[in-house]
């Protein structure tokens, strides 16, 4: 049995509805050294009984932290005006679309841990492919 090391950070994000309006919520990004090119990020929407959940790549939010990145249906970029601290996150789906503002701090530490589990350049090594396609081949 493989030993799972996870990263798990809880950080306020803000929900941008407007320009002018935005709503506090809490997400956690959460990394599995078992799934070493995977974020996932859980939302917890305010007045909401549920919480939406959604995967991007590690490579992907580190690289936000400096430029515009991303495709199709999430894409990332850093905040234009000096002073604000933050990554910004499209995410758009058939159910809707959502813009988020994530703080850069929060993300940087996040990162840094995830890095100190699994450096860059050796996700590969975590991956396991000939047991998880035998798995799959004997239908469990």
């Amino acid at each position: 049995m493989r030993s799972v090391r996870t990263v798990a950070y809880e950080l306020p994000v803000q929900f941008v509805l407007s320009h002018e309006l935005s709503v506090p919520m809490y997400a956690v990004l959460r990394y599995e050294a078992d799934d070493p090119y995977a974020v996932r990020a859980v939302f917890h929407p305010p007045g909401e009984g549920r919480t939406v959940e959604w995967f991007f790549s590690r490579d992907m939010l580190a690289q936000a932290l400096s430029e515009h990145t991303g495709h199709g249906d999430v894409l990332m970029w850093p905040a234009a005006d000096p002073g604000r601290d933050v990554v910004f996150v499209a995410l758009r789906s058939p159910a809707g679309s959502a813009l988020l503002e994530f703080p850069a701090r929060d993300v940087d530490s996040f990162l840094r841990e995830t890095r100190s589990v699994v450096p860059p350049g050796t996700e590969s090594s975590r991956l396991h492919l000939d047991a998880e396609l035998a798995q799959l081949l004997a239908g469990n």
